[in-house]
């Protein structure tokens, strides 16, 4: 299922030690990993040549930290705007699977501060691994994925099952958030809840037993809760895509404005979020 992975590095942040983490998963192991460096045009051919060897050592040490075999990673090196080679390396590739460095921005800041991770999300429909610069990135073992009744959950839930299967000790937890009930209204078994019940089903098919938890509240609020509170590793949400077709290749500034669970859960998760992208 992530087969190709395209590991974008900019010299900060723990986008190398998540992949490092990744590749510990027997599932991940036998991907293709591309490492991309983006180098922005200069103001000088002298700084132009700087800049362009220390992008070499920028690829030649996330290469190392994530101890890949220089034999079986490409390593990219290209000038221009990093959030336009981004997209457009993953789409060469065909990359499954983005890693990002992320600073945590919200919303008008990323906008302002022309944030690379939140424009990329934005132009590609490819799921993305963000990794924030203040969190600490651990061995995964529990993996949680936020459910709803949207096309993005079955991808979630497949993508967090190719996962888990295969880790020893591995832990997957469904959860749901019910915006408009009251947590007397949701404290029912999980089995009997419309959202829940399919991806228990689903799960204990392929041998894992997950453990399952509603609520309700505010998504974006509730789930970041839920993340610190089970300790969780990994976070999987859904984030479709509704923009039409002819819209793929532009920004939605809408979306960047307006509010967003996939936004919000972004900025305030202690833990890594892969968000999902599926068009809906």
């Amino acid at each position: 299922m992530i087969k190709k992975i395209l590991l974008a590095v900019s010299g900060l942040g723990h986008a190398e030690e998540m992949l490092k983490t990744l590749k510990e998963i027997p599932a991940i192991q036998q991907a293709e990993v591309t490492v991309l460096h983006v180098v922005p045009a200069q103001a000088s051919a002298q700084v132009m040549t700087s800049k362009w060897e220390e992008g070499g050592k920028i690829l030649g040490a996330a290469i190392e930290t994530v101890n890949l075999d220089a034999n079986k990673v490409t390593a990219i090196l290209r000038q221009g705007d990093p959030k336009d080679v981004v997209c457009q390396v993953a789409d060469e590739v065909n990359a499954d699977l983005i890693i990002m460095g992320s600073r945590g921005l919200k919303r008008l800041q990323s906008i302002l501060a022309n944030s690379v991770s939140q424009y990329v999300f934005q132009l590609s429909s490819r799921p993305m691994l963000l990794v924030k610069d203040d969190i600490y990135v651990k061995k995964i073992k529990r993996v949680m994925v936020a459910l709803d009744d949207s096309e993005a959950t079955k991808q979630c839930l497949q993508l967090a099952l190719f996962l888990v299967r295969d880790i020893k000790g591995g832990q997957l937890i469904l959860a749901n958030v019910d915006k408009n009930g009251k947590a007397s209204d949701v404290a029912t078994s999980a089995e009997k809840n419309p959202v829940l019940a399919p991806a228990i089903a689903e799960a204990k098919k392929q041998g894992i037993q997950p453990r399952a938890i509603t609520v309700a509240g505010k998504p974006g609020e509730e789930i970041c809760r839920l993340v610190e509170e089970q300790d969780a590793d990994l976070l999987i949400i859904g984030s479709p895509d509704r923009r039409p077709t002819i819209a793929k290749n532009f920004v939605d500034i809408d979306r960047l404005v307006s509010s967003s669970l996939s936004d919000y859960v972004r900025v305030n998760a202690t833990c890594p979020v892969l968000l999902a992208r599926t068009v809906g």
